[in-house]
Protein backbone atom coordinates (compact mmCIF):
# COMPACT_ATOMS: atom_id res chain seq x y z
CA UNK A 1 0.00 0.00 0.00
CA UNK A 2 1.12 3.69 -1.02
CA UNK A 3 0.79 5.90 1.72
CA UNK A 4 2.20 10.04 1.88
CA UNK A 5 0.96 11.84 5.22
CA UNK A 6 1.73 15.08 6.08
CA UNK A 7 2.11 16.55 9.99
CA UNK A 8 4.62 19.51 11.54
CA UNK A 9 6.87 17.62 11.96
CA UNK A 10 5.09 18.30 8.30
CA UNK A 11 5.39 14.22 7.29
CA UNK A 12 5.56 16.09 3.95
CA UNK A 13 6.30 14.71 -2.42
CA UNK A 14 8.14 16.85 -8.34
CA UNK A 15 8.11 19.45 -9.21
CA UNK A 16 7.64 17.43 -12.30
CA UNK A 17 10.72 17.96 -13.22
CA UNK A 18 12.01 21.38 -13.38
CA UNK A 19 11.89 24.98 -13.15
CA UNK A 20 12.63 27.78 -15.68
CA UNK A 21 16.14 29.60 -15.10
CA UNK A 22 16.21 32.36 -13.89
CA UNK A 23 16.89 35.61 -16.39
CA UNK A 24 20.45 35.80 -17.42
CA UNK A 25 21.51 38.84 -15.25
CA UNK A 26 20.18 37.14 -13.04
CA UNK A 27 23.41 36.52 -10.89
CA UNK A 28 22.92 33.36 -7.87
CA UNK A 29 23.38 34.36 -4.77
CA UNK A 30 25.94 32.34 -2.98
CA UNK A 31 24.41 30.26 0.14
CA UNK A 32 27.44 31.41 2.09
CA UNK A 33 26.10 35.11 2.44
CA UNK A 34 23.27 34.64 2.53
CA UNK A 35 21.00 33.48 6.12
CA UNK A 36 18.21 31.09 6.36
CA UNK A 37 15.81 34.01 7.71
CA UNK A 38 16.35 35.03 4.04
CA UNK A 39 14.85 32.19 2.73
CA UNK A 40 11.29 31.33 2.09
CA UNK A 41 9.55 28.76 3.74
CA UNK A 42 9.73 25.57 2.42
CA UNK A 43 7.16 24.33 0.25
CA UNK A 44 5.66 21.35 1.62
CA UNK A 45 3.47 20.80 -0.79
CA UNK A 46 6.22 20.73 -3.34
CA UNK A 47 8.14 18.39 -1.35
CA UNK A 48 5.05 16.02 -1.14
CA UNK A 49 5.01 16.07 -5.14
CA UNK A 50 8.40 15.22 -5.81
CA UNK A 51 8.32 12.40 -3.49
CA UNK A 52 4.94 10.68 -5.39
CA UNK A 53 6.49 11.19 -8.58
CA UNK A 54 9.58 9.46 -7.63
CA UNK A 55 7.57 6.66 -6.47
CA UNK A 56 5.31 6.68 -10.02
CA UNK A 57 8.51 6.83 -11.55
CA UNK A 58 9.61 3.23 -10.18
CA UNK A 59 10.96 3.85 -7.03
CA UNK A 60 8.60 1.84 -4.06
CA UNK A 61 9.70 4.95 -1.24
CA UNK A 62 10.48 7.70 -1.01
CA UNK A 63 11.32 10.58 2.03
CA UNK A 64 12.36 13.61 2.84
CA UNK A 65 13.30 15.42 5.56
CA UNK A 66 13.97 19.16 6.50
CA UNK A 67 15.60 20.93 9.56
CA UNK A 68 15.11 25.11 9.79
CA UNK A 69 16.07 26.65 12.89
CA UNK A 70 14.35 23.78 14.96
CA UNK A 71 11.22 23.33 13.11
CA UNK A 72 11.26 20.27 11.53
CA UNK A 73 9.16 19.14 8.29
CA UNK A 74 8.90 15.47 7.16
CA UNK A 75 7.80 13.89 4.22
CA UNK A 76 6.67 10.01 2.87
CA UNK A 77 5.71 8.45 0.12
CA UNK A 78 5.53 4.56 -0.45
CA UNK A 79 6.73 1.04 1.43
CA UNK A 80 9.80 0.51 2.69
CA UNK A 81 9.56 -2.83 2.31
CA UNK A 82 8.11 -4.81 -0.83
CA UNK A 83 7.62 -7.73 0.71
CA UNK A 84 5.80 -6.52 3.93
CA UNK A 85 3.92 -3.22 2.62
CA UNK A 86 5.67 -1.59 5.66
CA UNK A 87 4.92 2.19 4.81
CA UNK A 88 8.68 4.72 4.40
CA UNK A 89 9.33 6.21 7.25
CA UNK A 90 12.06 9.18 8.18
CA UNK A 91 13.36 6.60 11.15
CA UNK A 92 14.32 4.62 8.74
CA UNK A 93 17.74 3.94 7.99
CA UNK A 94 19.39 3.50 4.39
CA UNK A 95 22.99 3.35 2.95
CA UNK A 96 24.34 6.40 1.83
CA UNK A 97 26.53 5.74 -1.22
CA UNK A 98 28.19 8.85 -1.57
CA UNK A 99 27.44 11.08 1.03
CA UNK A 100 30.44 8.92 2.42
CA UNK A 101 32.90 10.81 1.09
CA UNK A 102 31.95 13.94 2.79
CA UNK A 103 32.86 12.13 6.65
CA UNK A 104 36.37 10.74 5.02
CA UNK A 105 37.15 14.28 3.79
CA UNK A 106 36.57 15.60 7.01
CA UNK A 107 37.90 13.36 8.95
CA UNK A 108 41.14 14.33 6.76
CA UNK A 109 40.66 18.06 7.50
CA UNK A 110 40.77 17.27 10.54
CA UNK A 111 44.30 15.66 10.81
CA UNK A 112 45.21 18.82 8.44
CA UNK A 113 44.42 21.03 11.43
CA UNK A 114 46.46 19.05 13.55
CA UNK A 115 49.38 19.44 11.58
CA UNK A 116 49.58 15.66 10.31
CA UNK A 117 48.65 16.17 7.32
CA UNK A 118 49.48 18.21 4.10
CA UNK A 119 46.41 18.93 1.58
CA UNK A 120 49.65 20.12 -1.39
CA UNK A 121 51.78 17.18 -0.29
CA UNK A 122 51.67 13.87 -2.49
CA UNK A 123 50.26 11.13 -1.67
CA UNK A 124 53.17 8.86 -1.89
CA UNK A 125 54.93 10.96 0.94
CA UNK A 126 52.36 9.34 3.39
CA UNK A 127 51.63 6.10 1.32
CA UNK A 128 55.14 5.40 -0.47
CA UNK A 129 54.90 4.04 -3.42
CA UNK A 130 51.25 3.47 -3.87
CA UNK A 131 50.55 5.89 -6.91
CA UNK A 132 52.19 6.07 -10.02
CA UNK A 133 52.60 9.57 -10.12
CA UNK A 134 54.54 12.04 -7.20
CA UNK A 135 52.47 14.86 -8.53
CA UNK A 136 49.13 13.74 -7.05
CA UNK A 137 48.90 15.07 -4.01
CA UNK A 138 45.87 15.04 -0.92
CA UNK A 139 43.90 17.90 -2.63
CA UNK A 140 43.48 16.55 -5.92
CA UNK A 141 42.08 12.99 -4.59
CA UNK A 142 39.43 15.33 -2.18
CA UNK A 143 38.48 17.45 -5.63
CA UNK A 144 38.51 14.49 -8.41
CA UNK A 145 41.66 16.02 -9.85
CA UNK A 146 43.92 13.03 -9.22
CA UNK A 147 42.98 11.58 -12.92
CA UNK A 148 42.98 8.01 -11.01
CA UNK A 149 40.45 5.88 -13.01
CA UNK A 150 37.11 4.88 -11.59
CA UNK A 151 36.72 1.34 -11.17
CA UNK A 152 33.52 1.06 -10.54
CA UNK A 153 32.77 2.05 -13.91
CA UNK A 154 34.06 -1.63 -15.12
CA UNK A 155 32.73 -3.28 -12.14
CA UNK A 156 28.87 -1.77 -12.90
CA UNK A 157 29.09 -1.77 -16.61
CA UNK A 158 25.93 -4.16 -15.99
CA UNK A 159 24.21 -2.69 -13.67
CA UNK A 160 22.55 -6.33 -11.57
CA UNK A 161 25.24 -8.84 -12.94
CA UNK A 162 28.08 -6.30 -11.53
CA UNK A 163 26.51 -6.23 -8.01
CA UNK A 164 25.90 -9.78 -8.12
CA UNK A 165 29.38 -10.56 -8.67
CA UNK A 166 30.82 -8.12 -5.66
CA UNK A 167 27.49 -8.77 -3.22
CA UNK A 168 29.17 -10.60 -0.71
CA UNK A 169 32.95 -10.03 -1.59
CA UNK A 170 35.67 -7.83 0.70
CA UNK A 171 37.93 -5.95 -0.96
CA UNK A 172 41.00 -4.47 0.27
CA UNK A 173 42.00 -0.98 -0.27
CA UNK A 174 45.16 -2.06 -2.65
CA UNK A 175 42.73 -4.35 -4.77
CA UNK A 176 40.53 -1.43 -5.09
CA UNK A 177 43.71 0.69 -6.54
CA UNK A 178 45.36 -1.86 -8.25
CA UNK A 179 41.78 -2.29 -10.45
CA UNK A 180 42.12 1.69 -10.81
CA UNK A 181 45.49 1.33 -11.72
CA UNK A 182 45.03 -1.25 -14.71
CA UNK A 183 43.84 2.04 -16.36
CA UNK A 184 45.25 4.74 -18.13
CA UNK A 185 44.70 7.84 -15.99
CA UNK A 186 42.35 10.23 -17.39
CA UNK A 187 44.04 13.32 -17.04
CA UNK A 188 47.45 14.82 -15.50
CA UNK A 189 47.35 15.36 -11.55
CA UNK A 190 45.20 18.62 -11.71
CA UNK A 191 44.84 19.26 -14.86
CA UNK A 192 40.60 18.67 -15.07
CA UNK A 193 37.99 17.64 -12.66
CA UNK A 194 36.83 14.08 -13.39
CA UNK A 195 34.62 11.81 -10.44
CA UNK A 196 36.39 8.52 -9.68
CA UNK A 197 35.79 6.86 -6.36
CA UNK A 198 39.29 5.83 -6.35
CA UNK A 199 40.30 9.18 -4.82
CA UNK A 200 37.95 8.41 -1.82
CA UNK A 201 39.54 4.53 -1.84
CA UNK A 202 42.89 6.63 -1.26
CA UNK A 203 41.29 8.87 1.08
CA UNK A 204 40.97 5.85 3.36
CA UNK A 205 44.23 4.49 3.24
CA UNK A 206 45.22 7.85 4.58
CA UNK A 207 42.63 8.07 7.09
CA UNK A 208 44.08 4.42 8.52
CA UNK A 209 48.09 5.35 8.00
CA UNK A 210 47.70 8.47 9.42
CA UNK A 211 45.86 7.54 12.54
CA UNK A 212 46.83 3.48 12.76
CA UNK A 213 42.91 2.77 13.13
CA UNK A 214 40.72 1.55 10.85
CA UNK A 215 37.94 4.21 9.43
CA UNK A 216 35.01 3.21 11.15
CA UNK A 217 37.20 4.57 14.62
CA UNK A 218 38.39 7.48 12.89
CA UNK A 219 34.16 7.92 11.64
CA UNK A 220 33.21 7.10 14.55
CA UNK A 221 35.56 9.30 17.46
CA UNK A 222 35.32 12.40 15.23
CA UNK A 223 32.22 12.77 14.02
CA UNK A 224 29.82 10.18 14.95
CA UNK A 225 29.98 10.46 18.40
CA UNK A 226 30.46 13.84 19.41
CA UNK A 227 27.64 14.72 16.75
CA UNK A 228 25.34 11.95 18.45
CA UNK A 229 24.24 10.24 15.51
CA UNK A 230 22.71 7.58 16.44
CA UNK A 231 21.66 6.49 13.32
CA UNK A 232 24.70 6.49 11.25
CA UNK A 233 27.15 3.58 11.38
CA UNK A 234 30.42 2.00 9.15
CA UNK A 235 29.88 -2.04 9.15
CA UNK A 236 31.79 -3.00 6.76
CA UNK A 237 32.27 -5.69 5.90
CA UNK A 238 29.11 -6.69 7.52
CA UNK A 239 26.40 -6.91 4.91
CA UNK A 240 23.49 -5.56 7.29
CA UNK A 241 21.73 -2.61 8.28
CA UNK A 242 21.79 -2.29 12.15
CA UNK A 243 18.07 -1.47 13.48
CA UNK A 244 15.32 -0.04 11.57
CA UNK A 245 15.83 0.38 8.07
CA UNK A 246 14.41 0.83 4.16
CA UNK A 247 15.11 -2.12 2.13
CA UNK A 248 16.88 -0.63 -1.39
CA UNK A 249 15.53 -2.08 -4.32
CA UNK A 250 18.30 -2.29 -7.65
CA UNK A 251 16.47 -1.09 -10.99
CA UNK A 252 17.56 -3.38 -13.84
CA UNK A 253 19.17 -2.14 -17.22
CA UNK A 254 16.45 -4.79 -18.59
CA UNK A 255 12.82 -2.41 -19.18
CA UNK A 256 10.70 -4.09 -17.32
CA UNK A 257 12.77 -6.62 -15.21
CA UNK A 258 11.65 -6.93 -11.77
CA UNK A 259 13.38 -5.06 -9.18
CA UNK A 260 16.49 -6.48 -7.18
CA UNK A 261 16.21 -5.94 -3.47
CA UNK A 262 19.82 -4.86 -2.94
CA UNK A 263 19.54 -4.44 0.69
CA UNK A 264 22.18 -6.89 2.22
CA UNK A 265 25.70 -6.23 0.46
CA UNK A 266 29.28 -6.09 2.18
CA UNK A 267 29.96 -2.51 -0.14
CA UNK A 268 33.09 -3.16 -0.05
CA UNK A 269 33.53 -2.45 -3.39
CA UNK A 270 33.09 1.42 -1.81
CA UNK A 271 34.09 1.84 1.66
CA UNK A 272 35.41 5.54 2.54
CA UNK A 273 34.09 6.23 -0.69
CA UNK A 274 30.64 5.21 -0.17
CA UNK A 275 29.91 2.71 2.98
CA UNK A 276 28.15 5.00 5.43
CA UNK A 277 24.43 3.95 6.91
CA UNK A 278 22.65 7.04 8.11
CA UNK A 279 19.48 8.29 8.38
CA UNK A 280 17.19 11.97 7.08
CA UNK A 281 17.83 13.08 10.54
CA UNK A 282 21.62 12.63 11.08
CA UNK A 283 22.88 13.33 7.73
CA UNK A 284 21.02 17.14 8.39
CA UNK A 285 22.80 17.21 11.89
CA UNK A 286 25.81 16.39 10.49
CA UNK A 287 25.50 18.54 7.15
CA UNK A 288 24.48 21.10 9.51
CA UNK A 289 27.44 21.09 11.71
CA UNK A 290 30.29 20.94 9.21
CA UNK A 291 28.61 24.07 7.34
CA UNK A 292 28.06 25.98 11.06
CA UNK A 293 32.08 25.64 11.93
CA UNK A 294 31.63 22.48 14.50
CA UNK A 295 33.78 19.47 12.83
CA UNK A 296 36.75 21.18 11.23
CA UNK A 297 38.59 25.22 11.65
CA UNK A 298 37.14 27.80 9.75
CA UNK A 299 40.43 27.78 7.89
CA UNK A 300 39.70 24.07 6.59
CA UNK A 301 36.21 24.99 5.65
CA UNK A 302 37.45 27.93 3.79
CA UNK A 303 39.52 24.56 1.54
CA UNK A 304 36.71 22.49 1.59
CA UNK A 305 35.07 25.37 -0.35
CA UNK A 306 37.65 25.95 -2.70
CA UNK A 307 35.23 25.54 -5.82
CA UNK A 308 36.11 23.36 -9.02
CA UNK A 309 32.92 24.29 -11.47
CA UNK A 310 31.59 20.86 -12.91
CA UNK A 311 28.41 22.44 -14.75
CA UNK A 312 26.56 25.34 -15.01
CA UNK A 313 24.87 25.18 -12.12
CA UNK A 314 27.23 22.50 -10.01
CA UNK A 315 30.90 22.72 -8.17
CA UNK A 316 32.90 20.32 -6.31
CA UNK A 317 35.37 21.26 -3.49
CA UNK A 318 37.22 18.91 -1.16
CA UNK A 319 34.60 16.55 -0.98
CA UNK A 320 31.99 18.71 -0.98
CA UNK A 321 29.50 19.91 -3.44
CA UNK A 322 28.13 23.25 -4.02
CA UNK A 323 24.86 23.18 -6.34
CA UNK A 324 22.49 26.58 -7.47
CA UNK A 325 19.28 26.30 -7.56
CA UNK A 326 16.91 28.06 -10.04
CA UNK A 327 15.69 30.96 -7.57
CA UNK A 328 19.66 32.03 -7.25
CA UNK A 329 20.57 29.99 -3.60
CA UNK A 330 23.37 27.71 -3.02
CA UNK A 331 23.26 24.91 -1.15
CA UNK A 332 26.16 22.74 -0.09
CA UNK A 333 26.60 18.73 0.94
CA UNK A 334 26.49 15.67 -1.36
CA UNK A 335 24.52 13.38 -3.34
CA UNK A 336 25.12 9.42 -2.98
CA UNK A 337 24.24 6.36 -5.11
CA UNK A 338 24.52 2.87 -3.87
CA UNK A 339 22.56 0.06 -5.23
CA UNK A 340 19.14 0.39 -4.06
CA UNK A 341 19.54 3.92 -2.80
CA UNK A 342 19.67 8.06 -3.81
CA UNK A 343 20.43 10.25 -1.31
CA UNK A 344 20.36 14.01 -1.49
CA UNK A 345 22.27 16.15 1.50
CA UNK A 346 22.56 19.56 1.20
CA UNK A 347 22.86 22.63 3.60
CA UNK A 348 22.30 26.35 3.29
CA UNK A 349 25.54 28.47 3.49
CA UNK A 350 25.25 29.05 7.32
CA UNK A 351 23.78 25.67 8.01
CA UNK A 352 20.56 26.35 9.40
CA UNK A 353 18.24 24.66 6.84
CA UNK A 354 18.94 21.25 5.63
CA UNK A 355 17.48 18.93 3.52
CA UNK A 356 17.71 15.04 3.37
CA UNK A 357 15.73 13.00 0.78
CA UNK A 358 16.19 9.42 -0.56
CA UNK A 359 14.64 7.28 -2.38
CA UNK A 360 14.78 3.56 -1.98
CA UNK A 361 15.74 2.61 -5.50
CA UNK A 362 18.74 3.34 -7.68
CA UNK A 363 20.13 2.78 -11.83
CA UNK A 364 16.90 4.83 -12.37
CA UNK A 365 17.22 8.14 -14.05
CA UNK A 366 13.65 9.22 -14.09
CA UNK A 367 13.40 9.14 -10.01
CA UNK A 368 16.90 11.02 -9.70
CA UNK A 369 15.20 13.70 -11.16
CA UNK A 370 12.54 13.70 -9.44
CA UNK A 371 14.35 13.83 -6.15
CA UNK A 372 16.15 16.97 -7.66
CA UNK A 373 13.24 18.80 -6.79
CA UNK A 374 13.34 18.28 -3.35
CA UNK A 375 16.10 20.90 -3.28
CA UNK A 376 14.07 23.21 -4.72
CA UNK A 377 10.82 22.96 -2.78
CA UNK A 378 13.40 23.02 0.96
CA UNK A 379 15.48 25.89 0.26
CA UNK A 380 13.43 28.03 -3.24
CA UNK A 381 10.09 27.73 -1.56
CA UNK A 382 6.59 27.83 -3.66
CA UNK A 383 7.42 29.25 -6.80
CA UNK A 384 5.12 31.76 -9.40
CA UNK A 385 3.31 29.58 -11.77
CA UNK A 386 4.74 31.53 -14.72
CA UNK A 387 8.14 30.31 -13.71
CA UNK A 388 7.43 26.33 -13.48
CA UNK A 389 8.23 24.22 -16.39
CA UNK A 390 10.99 21.16 -16.67
CA UNK A 391 13.76 21.38 -14.51
CA UNK A 392 17.16 20.63 -16.32
CA UNK A 393 18.89 17.61 -13.47
CA UNK A 394 22.19 17.37 -14.81
CA UNK A 395 23.34 14.89 -12.30
CA UNK A 396 23.75 11.38 -13.47
CA UNK A 397 24.46 8.48 -11.36
CA UNK A 398 27.94 7.81 -12.17
CA UNK A 399 28.30 11.91 -10.07
CA UNK A 400 26.45 10.20 -7.26
CA UNK A 401 28.14 6.80 -6.45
Amino acid sequence: MVKGTVGKSLVLGAVTLSLLALPAQAAPLDGRTRTTTDLPAPDTAGLRAALRSAVAQGAPGAMARIDDHGTVYKAVQGIADRGTGRAADNADRFRVGSVTKTFSAVVLMQLADERRLSLDAPVNRYLPGLLPDDRITVRHLLSHRSGLYDYTDDMFAKSVPGFEAVRNKVFTYRRLVGLSLDKPRTNAPGAAYSYSNTNFVVAGMLIEKLTGHPVRTEYENRIFRPLRLRDTFYVHPDTKIPGRYARGYLTPDTPDAPLVDATEQTVSWAQSAGAVISSTRDLNTFYSALLGGKLTSAARLAEMERWIPVDSTTAYGLGLRRRTLSCGVSVYGHTGAVQGYYTYAFTSGDGRRSLTAVANTSNNGAVLGAMAGTLESAFCGKRPKERRGLLAVDWNEDEMR
